[in-house]
């Protein structure tokens, strides 16, 4: 589990490996259910770019909450949108929503304290078919080809950000992008 404050709110995010999710809406229910007052995401780890990759589009879209900017009108979703770079509910979905599979994922819980953001956590934990693991959240050398292709990087952009490793001009692409996003509404 990873924990950071953001614009005066308390950000949880865990990883779980192998879950099982057989019915999405089912899933998705059974989390909404145990999140409490907390606003609960779930992210496709497989196309999520570490920690940093999570914390900026939680930060922009409390942002846009904050200036009215909002493209949706919950948090979930509008971090969803960030997370993506898309302003298009069902494209982010298409890149990052979770999907009817085994596959790994990124719970992003942002709650009013540590407390409820921890007691969240803890709830829907239960809830989930799979192990936490922290790693798959990780950006890994097998996870950026995937993020390539779903994102629509392209090679001019990559070579644009290159200032160190390829993985550093991955992250550094998905936050701009993020960022961004705020710009084209």
């Amino acid at each position: 589990m990873i924990e950071a404050e953001v614009l005066g709110k308390y950000l949880v995010v865990e990883g779980f490996k192998n879950v099982k999710i057989g019915s999405v809406e089912e899933f998705l229910g059974l989390i909404k259910a145990k999140s409490g007052s907390c606003q609960v995401q779930v992210l496709d780890a497989a196309y999520v770019a570490g920690f940093e990759h999570i914390y900026f589009a939680v930060l922009n879209a409390l942002k846009s909450f904050k200036l009215g900017l909002n493209i949706s009108k919950s948090l979930a979703v509008e971090i969803l949108l960030y997370a993506s770079g898309q302003d298009q509910i069902k494209r982010a979905i298409e890149i990052l929503g979770v999907k009817q599979s085994f596959q790994n994922i990124a719970l992003v819980i942002v709650a009013d304290s540590r407390d409820e953001a921890i007691s969240a956590l803890k709830e829907i934990s239960k809830v989930i078919n799979g192990e936490a693991d922290q790693s798959v959240i990780d950006l890994t050398e097998e996870k950026i080809q995937g993020i390539i292709n779903s994102f629509g990087i392209s090679n001019l952009e990559l070579d644009a950000s290159m200032r160190g490793s390829l993985k550093d001009a991955l992250k550094h692409i998905l936050i701009e992008r993020s960022a961004l996003l705020i710009t084209q509404i």
